[in-house]
């Protein structure tokens, strides 16, 4: 773009019958140039839009409109990922800018970040998602996200839970730490009901008695963020966003086995191997790092035991958090006693172990211990079996038998019908 001086000298050598040639030469701009400034003279230049240049991103632009329409909180590097599989070669921020245009960005205020040693800090919170699985289509379910964070590599474990009890938080914490190889010295909560049981004189916590034990056992101090202030714990609210929108979205499941599965190698493979937002650093790399600052895992295995009393039912089944486990057929009292540990429910009868189950998760199961169930076959012969039955609301499990035993249960009612 030629200046106004440069415009008036050209005006000016025109004027004196200057050759366009030699007011090229003189000026130093092309003959066109010149002659174009002549035929304006003073009006001021007017300068057209620039036509768009074809990019990368031009022929994907269509479905990340659909995606972001249908689904808004996807994130840049999920949608990503996706164009990756149908073909795109371009770069990530072209998704991102483009991203920016087609959604209203998010408006938050500035916060202060802070950062803690290796193995000194973990958070645990949980998140509420809905979910229809496609075994059950008809019914959707609320699933609870148990998410433990650790606060100097940001590695994060994961598992969706039927439930929010005592008995769940008690086995998630559990698999955490074996998860992890060991546990941080201080596990941060919010004022969650199965943490924080009360608040004594002085602004003083009241934990849960089972929590103290499992933080004794452990070696690790609980400690219960300021009321109303659950951005304490930003280090495990943060992915619960990150997991909805790069992970939950646009994916269907089975059940809560195939969504805890997903939910596993999506961790393994996207989650921990990534390059932190805050920290810049690879997850997995910076764990390696804490993992020998964490407190090694006890010996012994966690017994905390939380005691109860069920009535049995007509079928020899006592109800213990949403689901039914069996009872012999020798118990003789109408109610027992149940103790609940972290990963196993026992069955007790005047203080003898009757049975003993694993814990079911989720809701409306029956686990059936055949080998504590009799039949009559055969003229009154017992046959049991060894193993148990878990009869779920969709896909029951059930035993299979020989024909030989069809054979036999038809020679009986035949005998005693005559027929």
């Amino acid at each position: 773009m030629i200046r106004l001086g440069g415009l008036m000298m050209i005006l000016d050598l025109h004027r004196q019958g200057v050759s366009l040639s030699a007011i090229s030469r003189q000026c130093g701009v092309d003959r066109k140039t010149v002659r174009r400034y002549i035929e304006r003279g003073l009006e001021p230049p007017c300068y057209g839009p620039r036509l768009p240049r074809p990019t990368l991103l031009d022929p994907f632009t269509a479905y990340l409109r659909e995606r972001v329409t249908a689904y808004p909180g996807l994130s840049g590097s999920r949608l990503l990922r996706e164009l990756r599989h149908r073909g795109y070669a371009g770069g990530y921020t072209a998704v991102t800018d483009y991203l920016r245009d087609i959604r209203p960005p998010v408006e938050a205020g500035f916060e202060v970040r802070f950062e803690t040693a290796p193995g000194a800090q973990g958070q645990v919170d949980f998140a509420q998602f809905q979910v229809v699985f496609t075994d059950e289509p008809s019914t959707p379910r609320i699933v609870w996200l148990f998410s433990m964070v650790l606060g100097f590599s940001r590695l994060i474990w994961a598992r969706f839970v039927m439930h929010q009890d005592l008995p769940t938080v008690l086995r998630c914490h559990v698999s955490a730490f074996e998860a992890i190889g060991g546990a941080p010295r201080e596990l941060l909560y919010d004022r969650m009901r199965t943490a924080v049981t009360g608040q004594g004189d002085e602004d003083g916590i009241i934990y849960n008695r089972a929590l103290i034990d499992l933080a004794r056992h452990y070696g690790f101090h609980p400690k219960a963020c300021k009321a109303y202030r659950a951005k304490t714990k930003g280090k495990v609210e943060r992915p619960f966003r990150y997991i909805r929108q790069d992970f939950f979205l646009a994916r269907s499941f089975c059940n809560l086995d195939d969504l805890n599965s997903q939910l596993d190698h999506w961790l393994s493979r996207i989650a921990n191997p990534r390059v932190h937002a805050s920290t810049r650093r690879v997850v997995n790399e910076a764990f390696a790092e804490e993992r020998p600052h964490l407190r090694p895992l006890p010996l012994a295995q966690f017994r905390s035991v939380l005691r109860l009393e069920r009535r049995i039912s007509r079928d020899g089944m006592v109800s213990v958090g949403g689901n039914q486990y069996s009872v012999p057929d020798a118990t003789r009292r109408r109610s027992v006693e149940i103790h609940t540990l972290a990963q196993e429910v026992r069955i007790f009868e005047d203080g003898i172990l009757i049975a003993a189950h694993p814990v079911l998760e989720g809701r409306h199961q029956r686990r059936v211990l055949l080998g504590l169930r009799k039949s009559q076959v055969d003229g009154g012969r017992r046959a049991e079996a060894s193993r148990a039955v878990v009869i779920a609301r969709s896909g029951d499990m059930v035993s299979q038998r020989p024909l030989a035993f069809y054979d036999a249960v038809a020679r009986r009612l035949s005998k005693e019908t005559g027929v």
